[in-house]
């Protein structure tokens, strides 16, 4: 499950995508705030904010993303609690992965000058293949790739681009192990 990265420039405080968080983080207000057991509710508001949603897809509360329609999840996904998605930038996650609790997953950067910093920034793409696992606490940054059956260690930063079927784990995250 190999996709094209892509780059998405963008101005911050720019009317359009202001909209677009006030939209999604309406959205989201109501997810985190469904009663825990209310799954048809979840689903319907899944559904609504994010880009695609496979069959049997579930997410625990205190989730938070900038627009949502970016996020595209497969079947069988489930992410663990205070998971964060921004999604600038498209983020694909193939089907039957599973996200540990307080995972982080950034398509957004900051112009490096100081001075533009606030103004202006760059998204880059995340995609994520089938059958991949990550470990609580991890970051997975901008314009990464992970590979089909790969498994990123608790508490990883993954700052380059992971094959299939190995295990990657550290700060930054390296090869530790094939599959």
């Amino acid at each position: 499950m190999i996709k094209e990265v892509i780059t998405v420039e963008y101005v911050r405080g720019d009317a359009k995508l202001s909209d677009a968080f006030a939209r999604a983080g309406e959205i989201l207000h109501q997810f985190n705030s469904a009663k825990y057991r209310d799954e048809d509710k979840k689903k319907l508001l899944l559904t609504e904010l994010l880009g695609t949603v496979g069959e049997n897809a579930h997410v625990e509360h205190n989730f938070h993303c900038d627009l949502g329609k970016n996020i595209h999840l497969g079947s069988n996904f489930y992410a663990g609690f205070n998971c964060t998605i921004l999604d600038i930038a498209p983020v694909h996650i193939g089907d039957n992965c599973l996200i540990g609790p307080d995972v982080g997953i950034y398509t957004a950067g900051h112009n490096i000058n100081p001075f533009d910093r606030h103004k202006t920034g760059h998204a880059k793409s995340i995609c994520i293949g089938n059958n991949v696992w990550i470990g609580g606490h991890s970051t997975i940054l901008a314009g990464i790739t992970i590979g089909d059956g790969s498994i990123i260690a608790a508490g990883s930063v993954v700052t380059k681009d992971v094959p299939s079927n190995v295990v990657f784990a550290g700060n930054p995250a390296k090869e530790i192990k094939k599959i």
